[in-house]
């Protein structure tokens, strides 16, 4: 759970978890992030499969090397458009479409900071878990529609099938988790996409978006949040642990902080959705007890929305 900005320390609200100040102890206390990519990397593939089972991406007529379709011949095209093999078959004249290619530049970015491994009893997993399934389920729907997926600082963008792999091999050499990351590789056109729970101090978090938007980038940011963070079921007396800091607050009746927390809350997030708002930038809220398809799903199809919108060949 998280103390939002003004106190100087990122996140808190913790109860009956098992919490860390560091982050090589807070991968020990999941059992360290390399034990866990590997069934994160399968969740996150049935996760796409799902989204896959129905979608289509991005495919469609233009420029490229892959066949696309047959269609008819129309009026005044050039004659050599015409597939005479296939127009051979019967009575009508055929062209044979190719797929059009157009590779993009998407990065990502999962906040694994410590505070993201909290996890309530309301929840089926850590907000971390959830973010990395996202991550990884979201570079491996890029991946086959071929866009160029990177980290920023950590793996540079690159077209491969295996994208997700290599991300989650990268992931376990990151050396600081960082909430946010450095915009310095963003550049005018590409995606950037943010999964976290973006409970950082608000004047760090506005200041990092306007300098993505000066970059020219387009944002989209994911906030994932355990359903307790929402709701603040806490009563009586309540130790509230900041896993970053060790700083811990006790109140002897919880409850009577729920409506000043909900309000907090509620006006941290409206900034930010406000500031992406103005930016152009998507803003999706996700709770850990819903299905992890339901923010994929949203974010692929914005994402190749605003691909199909561009024109003029490879996007840089």
């Amino acid at each position: 759970m998280a103390k939002l900005a003004g106190t100087g320390a990122k996140r808190g609200f913790l109860r009956g978890e098992e919490t860390a100040t560091d982050w090589p102890r807070a991968i020990a206390s999941a059992r360290s992030l390399a034990d866990a990519l590997p069934d994160l990397l399968v969740e996150a593939n049935q996760v796409a499969n799902t989204i896959n089972a129905g979608w289509h991406g991005r495919r469609r007529a233009g420029s490229g090397e892959n066949f696309w379709q047959f269609r008819p011949f129309l009026a005044g095209e050039p004659i050599k458009r015409i597939d005479w093999r296939r127009s051979a078959r019967d009575d009508h004249l055929y062209v044979r479409e190719r797929e059009w290619e157009a590779a993009h530049t998407v990065w990502l970015w999962a906040d694994l900071s410590p505070s993201m491994l909290y996890r309530s009893p309301l929840a089926p997993v850590p907000k971390r878990d959830r973010a990395l399934v996202l991550l990884l389920a979201l570079a491996d729907l890029l991946a086959e529609t071929g866009e160029r997926v990177g980290l920023p600082g950590v793996r540079k963008p690159l077209a491969d099938r295996h994208a997700a792999e290599k991300i989650a091999a990268s992931l376990t050499h990151a050396k600081v988790p960082l909430a946010l990351p450095d915009s310095h590789d963003f550049r005018r056109f590409c995606d950037v996409v943010l999964i976290g729970d973006l409970l950082d101090p608000i004047e760090d978090t506005l200041a990092w978006m306007r300098s993505v938007a000066a970059t020219g980038a387009r944002a989209h940011l994911v906030m994932v949040l355990d359903p307790s963070e929402e709701t603040f079921p806490f009563t009586g007396r309540t130790e509230f642990l900041d896993p970053e800091t060790g700083f811990r607050l006790t109140s002897g009746k919880a409850e009577e902080w729920k409506r000043a927390y909900t309000l907090r809350l509620d006006a941290h997030r409206e900034a930010i959705r406000d500031q992406a708002r103005k930016a152009g930038w998507t803003f999706i809220l996700h709770h850990t007890d819903r299905p992890a398809s339901e923010p994929l799903l949203v974010l692929h199809s914005r994402l190749s929305g605003r691909m199909e919108q561009e024109t003029g060949g490879v996007f840089r």
